[in-house]
Parts: structure tokens; sequence; C-alpha cells
């Protein structure tokens, strides 16, 4: 990969890393929650499971699979399965929320599907300009 590329990667990583912490800060704001309970543990676990989540959505719109779906589920399901290994490793260091699993699964996906469907709005538009 090239230099742009991986300033591209790094540039979203850091943009959705740091909406996604001040939206968790506001919304423990909003609820009367002026410590984060988890403290750093809490930041990093975020910072992996973004990473994970970068690491496949760029896998995803590079693999040469087609169609465009087959694409996006073979990058999807492996790196769901990473997340919930990476969540499991978690509960060996501190015991997990009950809804540990099901809170990854609608963080990740909701990104990944967002993520996607602004991948998708960019190829087709790319595609219609003659760019591909």
């Amino acid at each position: 990969m090239n230099k742009k590329k991986w300033i591209r990667i790094v540039s979203v990583y850091s943009m959705i890393y740091t909406a996604i912490t001040l939206l968790n800060s506001v919304l423990y704001l909003c609820n009367g929650t002026y410590e984060d309970p988890s403290g750093n543990w809490h930041e990093l676990d975020r910072a992996m499971i973004l990473l994970i989540g970068i690491a496949a959505f760029e896998l995803c719109t590079n693999l040469p699979v087609k169609p465009l779906v087959l694409r996006y589920v073979s990058a999807y399901i492996p790196s769901l399965l990473l997340a919930f290994a990476y969540v499991w490793f978690t509960g060996l260091r501190e015991p997990l929320a009950k809804t540990a699993y099901r809170d990854i699964w609608i963080n990740f996906t909701s990104l990944f599907v967002l993520l996607s469907i602004i991948n998708t709005a960019v190829y087709a538009y790319k595609k219609k300009r003659g760019q591909f």
C-alpha cells in the first residue's frame, strides 16, 4: 500500500474513534455518570474493536470478489468472529456484562453496515462516472 492510502486509513480510524469516544462520554454524562466505570481498559478495548472493524473494511474494499455483497460478507463474518474472540479474551481480564456479545454485535455490525453503504455509494458513483 502506498503512503496516501495509509494516511487515509489512519485518518478514518482516528475520526471514527474520536466520534465514538465523544458520543460515549456524552451518553455517560447525560446518565449522570461522570467517570468511565471501566477506565482505561474500556478505551483500549474500543480502540482494538475499531481496529478490527477498519481492517475488515479495508479487506472488503480490496478483495477481488464479485459481487459486492459477497465481498462484504466474506470480510464481515471472520472479522465479527475475531471481535467476539476479543470480547471473550477480555472476559479473562474482568467479568463481562451480560449483554457483552449482543453489544459488540450491534456496535460492530452497525458501523460495518454504515461503512459498507458509504463504500457502495462511492463505488456506484465512480462506476457511473466511468472511473472503474
